[in-house]
């Protein structure tokens, strides 16, 4: 897979609510009620990454869980981490 530019990169964020691109990976981060329904929605987040064999970097401190998505094996951004970040959003946006 090979990896986008960074116009496209932009140009692609315009369909994401709240990613952007900092550091070489797209990266958002949310904030929820509490710690145990951070942790539901990041289970239901790892699941998703199984089905899609492509895995986040993220940190969840409480009730904050910050993800950032780039394909280490193209070195940069590709079709897999928009593909993944749209799978998030619409599991943040079910919750």
């Amino acid at each position: 897979m090979q990896k986008y530019t960074t116009e496209e990169i932009t140009s692609k964020l315009n369909n994401l609510d709240g990613w952007d691109y900092t550091d070489g990976a797209l990266e958002t981060t949310f904030e929820f009620k509490n710690f145990k329904e951070t942790f539901c929605v990041m289970t239901r987040i790892a699941f998703e990454c199984e089905l899609q064999d492509h895995h986040p970097d993220w940190t969840n401190v409480y009730n904050t869980l910050t993800i950032r998505l780039n394909t280490h094996d193209a070195g940069g951004v590709t079709e897999k981490d928009f593909a993944l970040a749209k799978t998030i959003e619409e599991i943040i946006d079910s919750e």
